[in-house]
């Protein structure tokens, strides 16, 4: 499927530097194939669900996973920028370096400040891949030890298309953590929790609408632009996720009674369609996923799904086209950029209903 299809023209200016506030102000643009568009704002949402309706939300937390360094050898100093994205193990992070040309296997990273607590941290690049990917040992530094070195040096890994515009500040410490965030490990926010607020729960609590969690350990890759032209040659970065028991039985529960499964997020989704079987239960859920979601794909887990607006090209815009159906997604998008919604990270949401049947690719699309 041609990648180019998934493009569209965004005005700069429509990308959100901050959050909305309070959070559940957020506009809400509601989806559902084959009716109109409605324009709603995020603190509607209990009137836009039912009783006995699910959420499920992503309670990863992210970690300050931008850190810097210095290579020497010998006389020769370079700064590298490292932004780590899926623990290989106690001591051992999968990574991406910039520039990575200046590294190879058995380089040594430096961080922080001579005479700092961390000063003396470190970190031997093992394994050099593709696209800036590394692996780095921060041995003997591992477990506990290291994840607070990592808070200590790291800064708040804002996506680059906020960085590239501002830098993180003390603010984006809690803007970009959900208000529910609660297993440490990932590296990029799950955006559309972030407009959660205790008061939105309580009412749709309130409503009758279940809230359960699961956790996606959201890695950078979700930055990494499609740099192919036919979606069959794009390769998906592994991420690590979990739903427990108790969750996968409640899931079931309402399932079984009638209840719509809405994720909060597409990680919630990916995680979700990964784990469920092919009558449409849960079963509990720990391990790697790198599902990736396109035009044509048959859902079994999710009804409706609450996500930002996406990135031209990028797999996410290619996930919601495979949700709702390709030329519903063209005009939500359209309209959503004429009305001058804000888009990603902490920009304006979307509450998508799935398509009744999958929805191939758009049929102007040249075929073999």
């Amino acid at each position: 499927m041609r990648v180019d299809l998934f493009d569209f023209d965004l005005p700069e200016d429509l990308i959100a530097l901050r959050p909305a506030e309070p959070r559940d102000a957020a506009r809400l643009l509601v989806v559902r194939p084959g009716e109109s568009l409605e324009d709603r704002i995020v603190r509607d949402l209990p009137d836009l669900l039912a009783p006995g309706d699910v959420l499920v939300l992503n309670d990863t937390k992210v970690i300050p996973a931008r850190l810097h360094a210095r290579r020497a050898r010998g006389a020769a100093v370079a700064g590298i920028e490292i932004l780590l994205h899926k623990r290989e193990g106690a001591s051992s992070w999968r990574a991406f370096a910039r520039p990575a040309k200046k590294l190879a296997p058995g380089d040594v990273l430096s961080f922080g400040e001579t005479g700092s607590d961390f000063g003396d941290a470190a970190a031997r690049v093992v394994e050099k891949g593709e696209g800036g990917e590394v692996v780095l040992d921060f041995a003997p530094l591992a477990g506990p030890d290291l994840d607070l070195a990592i808070v200590r040096l790291g800064e708040m890994p804002l996506p680059p298309y906020i960085a590239g515009k501002r830098k993180a500040d003390a603010r984006d410490l809690s803007d970009y953590q959900t208000v529910y965030a609660r297993e440490a490990g990932a590296v990029a926010a799950p955006t559309a929790g972030l407009h959660f607020t205790r008061d939105l729960f309580e009412r749709l609590a309130a409503r009758g609408v279940e809230r359960h969690f699961v956790t996606l350990h959201v890695g950078a890759g979700t930055f990494l632009p499609v740099k192919v032209e036919d979606t069959r040659e794009h390769r998906m970065h592994s991420e690590w996720g979990t739903i427990t028991a108790e969750t996968a039985d409640a899931l079931n529960a309402a399932r079984a009674r009638g209840g719509r499964i809405v994720a909060v997020g597409t990680t919630s989704l990916r995680l979700l369609e990964s784990a469920v079987r092919e009558d449409g239960t849960f079963p509990p859920f720990s391990g790697d996923t790198d599902i990736f979601i396109t035009p044509g794909y048959r859902f079994r887990a999710v009804d409706a799904l609450m996500t930002n607006f996406h990135l031209p090209r990028s797999t996410l815009m290619m996930l919601v086209s495979a949700f709702s159906g390709f030329e519903t997604m063209r005009a939500a998008y359209a309209h959503a950029i004429a009305a001058r919604y804000r888009f990603y990270s902490f920009g304006d949401s979307s509450l998508l209903f799935r398509a009744p049947t999958p929805i191939d690719t758009d049929p102007r699309e040249e075929r073999p």
